[in-house]
């Protein structure tokens, strides 16, 4: 498909979507029958709408073979389950990027796989934590108490900070980080190889795994069984260690799990 035919795909495809989202009566029609059938007296109970609004939202829907009646039950079709599914992704996604907008605008995203941005909506529950002018190291802090109650750990590492491997050779040597698994630049492996300490306690670790990339890393994502981390750069190309997002609930911990698995297979 040429370039030019996958416009033409897009622009018919966004006029089926506007026909949905700029009508609330339709979209909320959708959305109410997504996850059960209902019938109308459901249905105008819910939407607290008259039944004549509601029946003539059903029959847009039923024209365009969205929403199909069986017996006196309203329900989605194949073609209709599509659409809201991703309709719902849309409006999640849109809730994820608004609820830590801050953090999103203010930040270098082309580290991020297109595929895993699409999926952002798998961090709506992320807490945004941020440092003060009355507290610098708080998104550190925050870290390091979360890092320090994992067994194991896998992290994509795209700085050389000794302040990190430190705080991590001492997880390692207190026996409470069984396992660590860290994915570095060739930049950031030959520098740790310079450091004695480092190359003693990570390098020749049987505890940690290294793997190394070529491309330059731009996301510092850490993930164990309970909790993920995500920290970037700002848009200038410097390292922000002032504003992480942490969350512990199994659709961000599901994201930072398969986003490790893409940059392991480089």
């Amino acid at each position: 498909m040429t370039a030019i035919e996958t416009k033409e795909e897009l622009a018919k495809e966004f006029s089926g979507i506007k026909y949905i989202l700029t009508s609330g009566m339709r979209s909320r029609l959708l959305l109410a029958v997504y996850e059960n059938p209902k019938n109308l007296d459901e249905l105008r109970k819910e939407l607290r709408k008259p039944s004549a609004t509601i029946l003539h939202g059903l029959k847009e829907l039923e024209t365009i073979n969205l929403i199909r009646k069986v017996q006196k039950y309203y329900e989605l079709t194949s073609n209709g389950f599509l659409l809201t599914t991703n309709m719902v992704k849309l409006i999640e996604n849109w809730y994820a990027l608004n609820k830590n907008k801050l953090y999103w605008n203010s930040h270098d995203l082309t580290g991020i796989p297109d595929k895993f941005l699409k999926e952002i909506y798998l961090l709506k529950n992320a807490e945004y934590v941020t440092s003060t002018t009355s507290d610098l190291s708080n998104a550190f802090n925050t870290y390091i108490k979360f890092i320090s109650n994992a067994k194991t750990l896998k992290i994509i590492l795209p700085i050389y900070s000794e302040n990190h491997f430190k705080h991590l050779i001492k997880l390692l040597n207190d026996n409470k980080l069984k396992k660590l698994e860290l994915i570095v630049s060739e930049e950031i492996l030959d520098s740790i190889k310079e450091n004695d300490l480092f190359k003693r306690e990570l390098i020749n670790n049987n505890k940690v795994k290294i793997r190394c990339v070529k491309k330059r890393l731009k996301i510092f994502l850490t993930y164990s069984d309970d909790f993920m981390s995500l920290t970037l750069f700002f848009k200038d190309g410097h390292y922000d260690d002032s504003q992480i997002l942490i969350a512990e609930d199994k659709n961000a911990l599901k994201w930072a799990e398969n986003l490790l698995r893409n940059f392991a297979r480089r």
